[in-house]
């Protein structure tokens, strides 16, 4: 790999806001009018309320991608419970798609959910959103639709989860 996983530093804020927003706005996963808009640029609140973990380039030529983790039961949690992890707002920057950036975001929370001793993971995604499906999958989360929910009429979300096998 070319790029590195780390928790965010604070010259990481502006760009891991910047590429979230390009890729949520840019892809049409949302629109540009959107309050959501602002909590996806905001990238100091996540590592601040959340951790923010973030793909940047070996050769020092910025940040990647980034994904917001959180433990279920916390305010960045949308879905999952005490005992699971969660991943919120997985972005990767055009220029880096291809590049396993994205992944390699999501085996990160998966190692870090690991390191906190939790049960599993569980996080929401849209079904628009296939490309980070097939991502999920490869990683070894399966749907779970009897977790599916709407945070409002007309945004339909799909539940991927995670159990981890735990001690006997």
């Amino acid at each position: 790999m070319d790029f590195l996983i780390r928790q965010a530093l604070p010259e990481d804020l502006a760009d891991a806001g910047r590429i979230t927003v390009d890729a949520f706005v840019g892809d049409g996963f949302t629109k540009p009018t959107s309050g959501y808009v602002d909590l996806l640029r905001d990238a100091g609140r996540r590592a601040r309320e959340a951790e923010l973990l973030v793909a940047v380039d070996s050769s020092g030529a910025g940040v990647l991608g980034c994904v917001t983790f959180a433990v279920g039961g916390t305010e960045w949690a949308d879905i999952a419970s005490p005992r699971e992890g969660e991943i919120r707002m997985l972005a990767t920057s055009p220029a880096s798609r291809g590049r396993g950036v994205g992944e390699a975001l999501v085996r990160a929370a998966v190692t870090r959910s690991r390191e906190l001793g939790l049960a599993g993971m569980a996080f929401s995604t849209r079904p628009e959103m296939t490309t980070a499906h097939r991502i999920y999958e490869r990683v070894g989360f399966l749907r779970t639709p009897e977790r599916d929910w709407a945070p409002y009429p007309g945004m339909d979300l799909m539940v991927y989860t995670m159990a981890f096998p735990q001690p006997a």
